[in-house]
C-alpha cells in the first residue's frame, strides 16, 4: 500500500512539471555537448558525459519547474486555467514538492561533480538563474527573456561538460536558445494576458497586448534564425545543418501561423508539439551534419 501512494505521488509531481517537456531542453544540451567536443577535441563526447548531460539536466529542469508551481501556487489557485494544478488543488503538499527540489537540485550537483572543474564553478550561477525566474512575473514583463536565458544555459552546460571551458560559439548558442524559449514563452502567455492584467502580473502580453506580443514573438524568432545562422558561418558546418536551419525556420513560420490575436484555440499544438519537433530537428541534422563531415 504504501509503495502504491509512492508511485501514486510520484506519478502527480511528475505530471505537475511536466516532465515529458524535458524535450525542450535536452536536444539543445545534447546539441551544446556534441558540438563543443566535435569543435575542441575533434570527436564525440563519451556515452559517460553524455549520461551525466542527461542526469543534470533532468535535475535541473525538474529543480525549476517544481519550484515554479511552489512559488506561484496561490497565482495558480486564482487563475481558473491553472486552479487543478497538483498543489492547488491539494493533491501534494508543500513538504512533498519541497523534497522533490531537493532531490532534483542533489541530480544536479552531483552530476556536477561527476563531470568538471568548471561544470562545478558554474552551477551556482545556473541555481541562481533558475530560482529567480519564478518571481520576474511579478515585477517585469522581461520575464520571458530571464526563462530564455535558463533554457539557454543547457547548451552552454552542456559545451562545458564535455569541454572543460566555455567559448563563444557555446554562449551564441546560449543566447540563440534563449531567444527562441523568450519566443514561444510569449505565445505560451497570450492565454493569460487578462487574468495577470487583473492580477498585477507582468508579462509581453498584458503589457503590450496580444497582437504586439505576438509580434515581439516573432522578433525574438527572427533573433533565433539569425543566431543559428551565425553559429553556421562562425564554425566549419556544412549543407546538413544549413538545412536544419531551413527546416528551424518552416517550423517557426508554422507555429506563428497557429495562432494570431483573435484565435489561440490552436496555442498548445504552438507551444508544446512544434518547440519539442524544432529542438529535436536542430540536434538531429547537426548530428546528421557532423557525421558527414567524417
Amino acid at each position: 500500500m504504501a509503495l502504491s501512494r509512492l508511485w501514486r505521488k510520484a506519478r502527480i509531481l511528475l505530471e505537475m512539471i511536466k516532465f515529458e517537456h524535458t524535450v525542450f531542453a535536452l536536444p539543445f544540451a545534447y546539441l551544446g555537448a556534441v558540438l563543443g567536443n566535435w569543435v575542441v577535441e575533434g570527436g564525440w563526447p563519451t556515452w559517460r558525459e553524455i549520461g551525466w548531460v542527461t542526469v543534470a539536466m533532468v535535475g535541473a529542469r525538474s529543480a525549476a519547474m517544481a519550484l515554479n508551481r511552489l512559488i506561484d501556487r496561490h497565482i495558480d489557485a486564482a487563475n481558473p486555467r491553472t486552479a487543478q494544478r497538483a498543489l492547488p488543488a491539494g493533491l501534494v503538499s508543500v513538504p512533498e514538492v519541497l523534497v522533490f527540489i531537493a532531490v532534483s537540485f542533489a541530480l544536479l550537483f552531483y552530476a556536477a561533480v561527476q563531470l568538471n572543474p568548471l561544470a562545478m564553478k558554474l552551477l551556482p550561477i545556473a541555481v541562481l538563474v533558475l530560482v529567480i525566474y519564478s518571481y520576474t512575473k511579478r515585477f517585469t514583463w522581461l520575464c520571458h527573456l530571464v526563462l530564455g536565458i535558463a533554457l539557454g544555459l543547457a547548451p552552454m552546460g552542456g559545451w562545458v561538460a564535455t569541454t572543460g571551458r566555455l567559448d563563444g560559439p557555446a554562449i551564441l548558442l546560449g543566447l540563440t536558445v534563449a531567444f527562441w524559449t523568450a519566443g514561444f514563452d510569449i505565445i505560451y502567455a497570450c492565454q493569460d494576458a487578462d487574468f495577470d492584467r487583473q492580477a498585477g502580473l507582468y508579462s509581453i502580453p498584458s503589457r503590450f497586448g496580444i497582437a504586439r506580443g505576438l509580434a515581439i514573438s516573432r522578433f525574438f524568432h527572427a533573433l533565433t534564425m539569425l543566431g543559428l545562422v551565425a553559429l553556421f558561418l562562425w564554425l566549419p558546418l556544412k549543407a546538413w545543418f544549413f538545412a536544419g536551419i531551413i527546416a528551424a525556420g518552416l517550423i517557426l513560420v508554422y507555429e506563428h501561423r497557429l495562432v494570431s490575436p483573435h484565435d489561440l484555440s490552436r496555442l498548445n499544438t504552438a507551444f508544446f508539439t512544434m518547440n519539442g519537433v524544432l529542438s529535436v530537428v536542430v540536434f538531429l541534422f547537426t548530428l546528421l551534419d557532423l557525421v558527414m563531415v567524417e
